[in-house]
């Protein structure tokens, strides 16, 4: 917990690339496809405002007592992306920047005995507050790749790239072996950091960290990572997961 503050700043900071990425793009390009199916850009930026949105919600229930819910469905949260999707650049721009804003200033007024009340994410698994604030990380991040319009993973800051693969890989050794997906009896392992997850010794993939991340998180479909022994890779489960540590 006593590092929020520092990934507060790293928060902020990639909302500003975004806000800069978006307001770059011209009307037709964010009518056009983002990498996630049947999203527009213009979807993946609105999700990105109202998920700041969600995540105050849960940063007030903490602050309060009072459960608020991240969404209040997810018929309501859909409906949303729907009627936010089509709004100029200019409008979608300051749209993630208010709402970013919205969300850091109540962390940072956030009172300290608040940041380990339990609080609840939209599927359902429980978290202490603080933590928040990195599930903010991971949306900032993952959903700049998504806008496909020239952020990849080659531009995930290396601090993120450092957390979010520890926390993945340990997370999915705590999923129960029938949530494994296809990485079911593969052990994963980052040949720069040493970061690995024992899923098994049927099989070994590994890579560079930053590979390994982007392929685990669905943003590549694997390049730069190996099998032993040599063979295609499997259908890594849906990402971010259930955290493993509370």
């Amino acid at each position: 917990m006593s590092e929020w503050r520092k990934v507060l700043a790293e928060v902020d900071a990639g909302t500003e690339r975004i806000v800069a990425t978006v307001a770059g793009l011209g009307e037709e390009e964010l009518r056009a496809p983002s990498a996630l199916p049947g999203w527009t850009r213009g979807h993946v930026a609105t999700h990105i405002a109202r998920n700041a949105d969600s995540l105050w919600n849960l940063l007030e229930w903490a602050r309060t007592g009072e459960e608020i819910p991240q969404y209040p469905s997810l018929d309501a949260r859909n409906a949303d992306l729907e009627a936010g999707a089509g709004r100029p650049a200019r409008v979608l721009a300051d749209d993630v920047r208010a709402t970013a804003e919205r969300f850091s200033a109540q962390a940072e007024a956030l009172p300290e005995e608040a940041w380990q009340a339990p609080v609840r994410a939209m599927p359902g698994w429980s978290h202490p507050a603080w933590f928040t604030v990195y599930r903010r990380w991971h949306e900032v991040e993952a959903h700049h790749v998504d806008l496909a319009a020239g952020y990849g993973p080659a531009d995930w800051p290396v601090t993120y790239v450092e957390w979010a693969l520890t926390c993945t890989l340990a997370d999915l050794e705590g999923l129960p072996e029938g949530l494994r997906g296809g990485l079911a009896g593969y052990k994963l392992v980052a040949t720069d950091t040493g970061d690995t997850a024992d899923l098994g010794d049927a099989a070994e993939i590994a890579g560079g960290g930053r590979a390994l991340l982007a392929w685990l998180s669905g943003r590549s479909e694997g390049e730069g990572l190996i099998t032993r022994p040599e063979g295609l890779l499997p259908a890594p489960p849906p990402w971010p997961h259930a955290p493993s540590g509370f």
